[in-house]
């Protein structure tokens, strides 16, 4: 157990080194951060924004107290969980797919390091990584939230951006997979977002189908889950539902590796 541990922390800390050692992530993160940074100020500050909203209902008088923290933060995850499915899959493209381009692949392949431990480090250090990159949103609604009154709910705040952290971590490791199959990184990027693009509108798809295939697809809904999530509503289902993606990520990735060491025996 205690070799297990120590390869997947082996493979995380190359993983994520080599993340933060590409101009390209950096060139990633800078667009991320803009573009959050831009919905961050239209969503809370702007003339159709949540503060804008909370005023003219003063003004006019009537309806109930509104919580800002919590409105703002449920349309601003939504948000950035639709950015994030542009985001994920350029960070999951090179997982497998540039070492299978180094001809690296192999030799991973072929090393006393299990197929699932190599997995499971990639896959957290990418997760770490992304998770770097949406602390300067933390800072900004921490600021923000400092001078609400009513107060953030601390237990809103941290279900949703757990939220975020298991649509992440479900998007990238069935990503993982995905560039475990090739060793082109575009190829990679497309089908991982055409991939989550279907998982995302699962509840239209479902829409169209009757009886209990429409309802089962229905559950497979990422956008239904993670909406849930960012509402503080937690559900078993919904965490079984990123778990179980999380999961078969990690297994799917497994399998292509495990296919390619016996093709190569």
């Amino acid at each position: 157990m205690g070799v297990l541990v120590s390869n997947i922390i082996a493979i995380y800390r190359k993983e994520l080194q080599s993340y933060f050692a590409s101009p390209f992530t950096y060139v990633i993160t800078g667009v991320f951060w803009f573009i959050s940074g831009l919905f961050f100020a239209a969503i809370l500050l702007g003339p159709t924004g949540v503060i804008a909203q909370v005023a003219m209902q003063d003004q006019f008088g009537g309806g109930a107290p509104v919580d800002v923290p919590s409105q703002f933060l449920i349309v601003y995850l939504g948000v950035i969980g639709s950015l994030s499915l542009f985001i994920l899959p350029m960070l999951s493209m090179g997982l497998y797919a540039e070492e299978r381009k180094r001809g690296t692949l192999e030799l991973l392949a072929t090393s006393p390091i299990t197929n699932w431990a190599v997995a499971v480090g990639k896959l957290l250090g990418v997760l770490t990584f992304f998770f770097t990159m949406t602390v300067p949103l933390l800072i900004y609604e921490a600021i923000a939230f400092l001078s609400a009154d009513p107060p953030a709910n601390p237990v809103l705040l941290l279900v949703a951006h757990g939220g975020l952290l298991l649509l992440a971590a479900a998007v990238l490791s069935l990503g993982m997979f995905v560039s475990s199959l090739t060793d082109s990184t575009i190829l990679s990027a497309v089908l991982t977002f055409g991939l989550m693009l279907m998982l995302w509108v699962t509840d239209l798809i479902a829409s169209g189908v009757q009886g209990p295939v429409g309802e089962a697809i229905a559950h497979l809904s990422l956008l239904t889950s993670y909406g849930n999530l960012i509402q503080g509503i937690v559900e078993t289902s919904d965490l079984v539902l990123f778990a179980s993606y999380i999961v078969l990520g990690i297994f799917l990735t497994a399998q292509s590796i495990e296919l390619l060491r016996y093709q190569r025996s």
